[in-house]
C-alpha cells in the first residue's frame, strides 16, 4: 500500500526510513484499539491457530510456521505469512473449507469495507495464489456501526462482515502492474521524484487528501521546509493541481492567478495572499451577530469514541461527551463566568455531565459552538440514551448557533487562515495573545487519548492531577477563544459603523 500512496514512500521505507516520521502516540492508540477489536473478531473462530510475531526472529520464522500449521491441518490461521517470488504478505485470517479452498479475510477496525481494503486484499490474493492456495472468497470483517452494547460485548453483534470477492478479483491485473512498477522503483538506488503529484495515482476514493497531508510531512524531511505561502499550503489542493503548478514553475501563491484555483476558498486565499488585505463583509457579520440573545453561552465538548463500545448504550465510533467547557456572559458588559465538567471516574460520564450542564445552562439565550453539527449530534445521542434529558437537549439544540459561520462562509477571510475555518486557524489571527502551543494537551485526539488512558484505564497515576489540569485548560481555551473571537468581530462591526 505504500507504493500506492506514493512511489517514493516505498523507496524511503527500504533505503532511507529515517526520512519517514515515526508513529505518533495518537496513531499508536488507534493501532492499539484495532488490536482490541481484532481479538473480538478472532473469537468468532474458536479453532483458530494464532501465529504472528513479537520480534524479528519470529518474523523470519513465520513463513515456516505458517506452512507447518497448514500441513498439520489447521482450519483457521491468524497472522500467517507467505513468501513467493520476492513478495510477502501477512494475512489476518485464513479459513479453510472442507474441499481445501480458503477464505481470505482482513480484519479492519472501521465500520465498513473501504476501497483501499480492496487493493490491500488484491495484493494478498496475488501472493496466496502464487503460493498455490485456492482462494474461494475474500472478505473484510469490520465493526457493525448499528451494534449497541448491552452488558458484556457480544462479538457476533459487534463484528460485521462484507464479501468483496468480485471487487478484489477485478483489481488483479492492476495489482500485477503495480507490483512490477514497485519492483522497478526498488531496483533503482536513486529516489523517485518526491513531487506530491504522484500521490494516489490510482485515484482510490477519499484517500488523496489524507495521504497528501501525510506525504507533505515526509516531503519536508526530504526537501526541507517550504515558504509559508507556498503552493503546498493551498486549501485542499489536489495532487494533479500541484503537479500542474510545478510544471509551470509556480512555487508560491503570490505567483498564482485566481483562475488557477480549484474552488472558491483557494480563489479567496490567493487574492488575500497577493493583496495582503482581509475580506470582511461587515453587513453580513453584523446581521449574524444581531441574532444572538443574552445570556450568551460559549460551549464545547470533548468526547470518547472507540471501536469497542465502553459502556451500555454505546455504539462503535460514535462520540459521547466526557467533558465540557462553558463560558457565560449574562448581558452586555457582564463579566465572563466559566463553568466546566470533567468526568473523573471509570464510569459512564454522561449522567454526571448532563446533570451539571442542565444546572449551568438556563432556558433562554444563545448557545455558541464552533462547528455546531458536532455538539448537536452529541446532544441527540444523549437524548436517546437519557430520555429524562430529551426536552432539555432538544431546547438546547434549538438555541445553538455556530460562531464558525462568518469564517466558513468567507464573510471574514484572512490569508493566515490558509483557507480553513478551524478555531485553531482563526484564533491566532484574531486573538494572538492566546495559544494552543503553550498547552500540554493541544488537540481533541490527544485529549480523548489522555482521558481514556488516565481515567478509564487507570494509567498515568503519578501524573493524573497534571493530566486532568491539562484537559481542563485545553477545553477551557476552546470556549474562551470563542469569547475573544466574538469580541473582535464586534469591534470590527462597531468600527465600520462609526467610520
Amino acid at each position: 500500500m505504500l507504493f500506492l500512496r506514493h512511489p517514493a514512500w516505498l523507496w524511503l521505507k527500504k533505503y532511507d526510513k529515517n526520512k519517514l516520521p515515526p508513529v505518533d502516540d495518537n496513531t499508536q492508540a488507534l493501532f492499539d484499539a484495532g488490536h482490541d477489536f481484532e481479538q473480538y473478531a478472532e473469537s468468532l473462530f474458536p479453532n483458530g491457530v494464532r501465529l504472528g510475531f513479537n520480534n524479528y526472529d519470529e518474523y523470519l520464522s513465520l513463513p515456516n510456521r505458517t506452512q507447518q500449521a497448514l500441513q498439520q491441518g489447521a482450519e483457521v490461521i491468524f497472522q500467517g505469512r507467505f513468501d513467493v517470488d520476492n513478495l510477502t504478505c501477512i494475512t489476518d485470517v485464513l479459513f479453510k473449507h472442507p474441499d481445501g479452498s480458503f477464505d481470505l479475510i482482513e480484519i479492519k477496525a472501521s465500520t465498513k469495507a473501504k476501497p483501499e481494503h480492496e487493493y490491500d486484499l488484491a495484493f494478498q490474493l496475488l501472493v496466496l495464489e502464487k503460493a498455490g492456495l485456492k482462494i474461494r472468497n475474500v472478505a473484510v470483517m469490520h465493526a457493525n456501526k448499528e451494534y449497541v452494547r448491552d452488558g458484556e460485548i457480544d462479538p457476533e453483534g459487534l463484528v460485521g462482515k462484507t464479501d468483496i470477492t468480485d471487487k478484489v478479483r477485478s483489481l488483479m491485473s492492476t495489482t500485477l502492474l503495480q507490483v512490477d512498477m514497485a519492483f522497478e522503483v526498488l531496483a533503482n538506488r536513486t529516489m523517485p521524484d518526491v513531487s506530491p503529484r504522484y500521490i494516489n495515482q490510482l485515484g482510490i476514493p477519499n484517500k488523496s487528501t489524507p495521504w497528501l497531508e501525510e506525504w507533505m510531512e515526509v516531503y519536508k524531511n526530504v526537501k526541507g521546509e517550504y515558504d509559508t505561502y507556498s503552493i503546498y499550503n493551498l486549501a485542499y489542493p489536489s495532487p494533479e493541481q500541484l503537479g500542474e503548478l510545478e510544471d509551470l514553475g509556480i512555487t508560491s501563491m503570490h505567483e498564482m492567478t485566481e483562475d488557477q484555483a480549484l474552488r472558491d476558498k483557494q480563489r479567496v486565499q490567493i487574492q488575500t495572499t497577493k493583496t495582503g488585505q482581509r475580506i470582511i463583509d461587515t453587513e453580513k457579520i453584523k446581521a449574524f451577530l444581531d441574532t444572538f440573545q443574552y445570556p450568551l453561552y460559549f460551549f464545547d465538548y470533548e468526547t470518547l469514541s472507540t471501536v469497542v463500545p465502553q459502556f451500555d448504550g454505546y455504539s462503535p465510533y460514535k462520540d459521547y461527551p466526557f467533558q465540557y467547557s462553558l463560558h457565560v456572559i449574562e448581558g452586555p458588559g457582564s463579566e465572563v463566568v466559566h463553568k466546566e465538567y470533567l468526568h473523573n471516574e471509570a464510569s459512564d460520564p454522561m449522567p454526571g455531565l448532563l446533570a451539571k450542564l442542565k444546572q449551568y445552562i438556563g432556558s433562554t439565550g444563545t448557545v455558541l459552538t464552533w462547528n455546531m453539527s458536532y455538539e448537536k449530534g452529541c446532544n441527540d445521542r444523549m437524548a436517546e440514551l437519557f430520555p429524562e434529558y430529551a426536552d432539555f437537549l432538544a431546547d438546547l439544540n434549538d438555541r445553538i448557533d455556530d460562531l464558525m459561520t462568518p469564517f466558513a462562509k468567507m464573510w471574514f477571510f484572512d490569508k493566515d487562515f490558509f483557507g480553513s475555518a478551524s478555531v485553531k486557524k482563526v484564533m491566532p489571527v484574531l486573538a494572538p495573545e492566546l495559544s494552543y502551543k503553550e498547552l500540554n494537551v493541544s488537540d481533541g485526539l490527544l485529549a480523548r487519548r489522555m482521558w481514556t488512558q488516565t481515567v478509564l484505564e487507570g494509567k498515568n497515576r503519578e501524573r493524573r492531577p497534571m493530566i486532568m489540569d491539562d484537559l481542563s485548560r485545553y477545553c477551557t481555551l476552546d470556549t474562551f477563544a470563542m469569547v475573544r473571537i466574538l469580541e473582535e468581530l464586534r469591534k470590527i462591526v462597531d468600527s465600520k459603523e462609526n467610520s
